[in-house]
């Protein structure tokens, strides 16, 4: 059903009414690959896949083929012949701990299987986030995922030689374990028929040209855009849960940036996680992620177990 303000951007869909627009596809994950794609602390299921992840993948599959339509008929009327067409980049926004990472990844997957879009790839921003040495000399380590402790113009030049069609095009890497870029250590973006960009400000507009002259920020290369959203106490929960349940698994590592934390009491690691979150994450999402969540043309509203309870899709 639409939404009740006229105004809205947005047509509101309820999980079952956003289910039916699955029609015949077919389920083409398991159980077992839906387990290898979820991140830690968000228990995705095959319902949860098949009701809200197999429509939207129908969706954007309908979308990319319009776009590899579009291109060929602007070939056809430059006479330039069809080509090999431009890469249709979406992006995934949305807070710490909402499960952009899961949703990034089985829409990977999901795409993947549709015979029109066979090369699907997937970057996060996390890789473009400045070293930890660089932020520290600029005094940034506590303000680590804001706009500002990126490398934003290396992540410019990256989408720009994405759309333009360029060959073995490379990404910096991140390691959630050391907490910072590896050095020196390479991903390539090989001409893919979809490319999936997950990362928390990447629906961030650049500031307004007192000069009238253009400001690229990195969703213009976006064909589409998805936000995952959730109510800030949620976010909240299920950061400090993620943060404990890593205290003991991936902080034991010995390589682990926080294996400190693995050692220190229950209640000592949950004030850590309570003070992470207050002074980094949530002043991140109240002045630079949240904002941004109508810039996007889906946003999916998850309730307190995790599941998509509401689907928002901009209008064409």
């Amino acid at each position: 059903m639409d939404t009740q303000d006229d105004l809205s951007p947005y047509r509101i869909f309820g999980r079952a009414e956003w289910a039916r627009l699955r029609a015949d596809a077919p389920m083409t994950l398991s159980d077992a690959e839906i387990v290898r794609l979820r991140a830690l602390g968000d228990p995705i299921a095959l319902r949860e896949v098949a009701e809200i992840y197999l429509p939207l993948s129908r969706l954007l599959s309908l979308y990319v083929g319009a776009s590899q339509g579009l291109f060929n008929s602007t070939q056809r009327f430059l006479g330039a012949g069809e080509g090999e067409g431009v890469p249709y980049i979406i992006g995934v926004a949305g807070s710490v701990a909402a499960g952009k990472s899961t949703t990034a990844r089985v829409l990977a997957a999901l795409l993947a299987r549709w015979p029109n879009t066979p090369k699907v790839d997937l970057v996060t921003t996390d890789g473009f986030l400045r070293s930890n040495a660089d932020l520290a000399r600029r005094g940034l380590m506590e303000r680590k995922g804001f706009p500002e402790s990126y490398d934003t113009q290396a992540l410019l030049h990256f989408l720009h030689d994405i759309k333009a069609g360029k060959r073995g095009v490379t990404a910096p890497v991140y390691s959630h374990l050391v907490y910072d870029v590896v050095a020196d250590q390479r991903v390539t973006i090989e001409r893919p028929d979809i490319l999936i960009v997950e990362g928390l400000n990447v629906l961030q507009p650049a500031r307004l040209p007192h000069d009238g002259k253009a400001i690229p920020f990195v969703s213009d290369f976006f064909d589409f855009s998805i936000y995952v959203d959730a109510d800030e106490a949620l976010l909240h929960r299920w950061y400090v849960e993620r943060f404990m349940s890593l205290r003991e698994t991936a902080f034991r590592d010995p390589r682990s940036y926080f294996r400190k934390y693995a050692s220190v009491s229950e209640e000592e690691a949950r004030q850590t996680a309570e003070r992470i979150w207050s002074r980094i994450n949530l002043p991140n999402l109240r002045r630079n992620i949240l904002p941004t969540r109508q810039r996007a043309g889906l946003i999916l509203r998850k309730g307190a177990d995790h599941r998509v309870e509401e689907v928002a899709l901009r209008r064409l």
